[in-house]
């Protein structure tokens, strides 16, 4: 009994840590959401059909003229659910899985972890966040890429709403049909949240010039979260134009994964195709991420002062 409750009792400040910090993030994240969407939205569609857009600008021209406004917020519900699962599970995971490397590399639960013990724990932390994250993508990309479908007449009549393209799932494939692109998804979340975490405890390092990270200020924060999420997307973009490929054009019939879709792609259309739709995601990343981590920081500081008392 003792020893269950000392297990628990060096778990509880890392459990109380992450669910404080779960409102300010969200909230964050909710608002990088609908401010990236747009951007978000012209990469899936210059990842699916790179040839239908000569750049950035000629994607969002385009697509203000055959759909309106509207069309930039293709699929924002399930993004904005995306969001909030994804980094509840990612963050909560994370605090745990560094007490996890501490125990591995074998030091007390409250040392400071090394930036790459740290990008290690982060890494793993993402293994779990993609079991919430691969189906509401898959919906999100079907959404915003649905007029394209139409327009290459892969498809011949798209759906419009959430609910739609959920049944059109369950009736196809069955629950399972929202798990297409899971090995792509988890591919480009372990390595890439090792860049992620590991960009950004290298630039508060930076930031820091031998101080305590703890001491930084909003800016570098910012600047910080804005380079971990960089990373992240320079490292793992191929990856997700692949998984985005598989989880749109599958709708049109059966698609070959991972390997099937990279070598296709690689062959027909070149390895420049695997970097269509960079520039929006670079603009969204660096932004989004910069708030996240701010957010992120300031609420675990509140939080470990409450902690410091318990």
């Amino acid at each position: 009994m003792w020893l269950r409750i000392r297990f628990c009792e060096s778990w509880v400040p890392e459990f109380l840590e992450a669910q404080s910090a779960f409102l300010q993030r969200n909230s964050c994240g909710t608002a990088c959401v609908v401010t990236g969407q747009p951007f978000d939205t012209a990469k899936v569609k210059m990842q699916t059909f790179p040839d239908m857009y000569k750049g950035i600008v000629d994607c969002f021209v385009k697509t203000y003229k055959q759909v309106g406004f509207r069309g930039f917020y293709k699929g924002t519900t399930p993004a904005l659910v995306a969001n909030i699962a994804e980094n509840s599970v990612l963050f909560m995971c994370y605090g745990f899985c560094q007490q996890i490397v501490r125990r591995i590399v074998g030091v007390d639960r409250k040392t400071k972890l090394s930036d790459l013990q740290n990008a290690a724990a982060g890494s793993f932390a993402s293994a779990f966040a993609t079991l919430v994250l691969c189906p509401t993508e898959l919906v999100k990309c079907r959404l915003q890429a649905m007029h394209e479908m139409q327009l290459s007449g892969k498809i011949v009549q798209g759906q419009s709403t959430v609910w739609s393209v959920v049944k059109s799932v369950i009736q196809k494939d069955g629950p399972l049909g929202f798990y297409r692109g899971l090995s792509s998804t988890l591919l480009r979340e372990v390595p890439g949240y090792f860049f992620f975490f590991g960009g950004y405890e290298l630039s508060r390092t930076f930031f820091a010039s031998g101080r305590s990270k703890d001491e930084l200020g909003p800016i570098p924060l910012l600047l910080s979260g804005g380079f971990g999420g960089s990373c992240l997307w320079i490292a793992v973009y191929p990856v997700d134009c692949v998984k985005s490929r598989i989880q749109v054009l599958s709708m049109a019939g059966k698609q070959t994964g991972f390997m099937g879709t990279f070598v296709t792609v690689v062959r027909t259309e070149g390895v420049l195709a695997l970097y269509s739709g960079l520039k929006p995601t670079m603009i969204r990343a660096f932004l989004a991420n910069g708030a996240l981590f701010l957010a992120y920081e300031y609420s675990r500081k509140l939080m470990m002062k409450q902690i410091d008392s318990y």
